[in-house]
């Protein structure tokens, strides 16, 4: 399918206090500037077959942590955010656009929703693992930039035509066990995956920092989304 305007849908953030759902509107913003027209997804929806089926492409957002159960962790009392009705309606849609190949960027928590979704495990609490030598989430829960190393043969180097970026960061997870298909083509210096891509799917990319954050000056971040609306064609 193509439009002149491709829909591109993007999963929102879990409901809040105020009974409100969100979503930080640098997703949008870089969406449009793209060329795309965003439609938000909310958690709890069920007709997920219906929706993917109207898109062009999908945004896989950030927010909260995925409910270590799933990919059979731990609790860890560094998780937070839970939502079950987001975890199951992320889980199935990431399924679904690895299934209909439907053009898809997964940002930080649609990374680890990907590589879940297909088998995979996460780290509950990167400093556990790493430490904190490389920051990947400023205290106590604020993005920061630090240096990522990308595969200049892969998509996202492609995309972003270097080897290295210092985009913004904003996790405290990262992947342990890759999940099914998925090729590792980028890493922080202290070895944490930061982009993977499926290797049968025509165009997938997943990063695990927030390219969002800096799209509007960033040219490399902004690629991103262009890239993801070329592809819709």
């Amino acid at each position: 399918m193509s439009r002149t305007s491709p829909l591109i849908g993007l999963t929102t953030y879990s409901v809040n206090e105020s009974l409100d759902y969100t979503m930080p509107a640098n997703y949008v913003a870089a969406v449009r500037r793209a060329g795309g027209v965003p439609i938000l997804l909310p958690p709890g929806e069920i007709h997920n077959a219906v929706i993917v089926g109207k898109l062009d492409g999908m945004v896989l957002s950030g927010g909260g942590d995925i409910d270590p159960l799933i990919y059979g962790g731990a609790p860890h009392p560094a998780v937070y955010m839970v939502d079950h009705e987001r975890d199951q309606m992320e889980l199935e849609l990431a399924r679904m656009v690895v299934y209909r190949q439907l053009p898809t960027l997964a940002i930080c928590r649609g990374l680890q929703i990907l590589n879940v979704a297909l088998g995979g495990s996460l780290h509950p609490h990167l400093p556990d693992v790493v430490g904190e030598q490389v920051l990947h989430r400023a205290p106590p829960r604020l993005p920061t930039p630090h240096v990522v190393k990308v595969d200049p043969s892969s998509l996202v180097g492609r995309i972003m035509a270097t080897v290295e970026v210092s985009p913004m960061s904003w996790h405290h997870q990262a992947i342990d066990r890759l999940g099914e298909d998925l090729n590792v083509v980028a890493r922080a210096p202290d070895g944490v995956i930061e982009a993977v891509e499926h290797e049968s799917h025509r165009w997938l990319a997943a990063v695990q920092w927030h390219p969002e954050i800096t799209a509007h000056e960033d040219a490399t971040q902004q690629r991103l989304f262009d890239e993801l609306i070329h592809a819709t064609f």
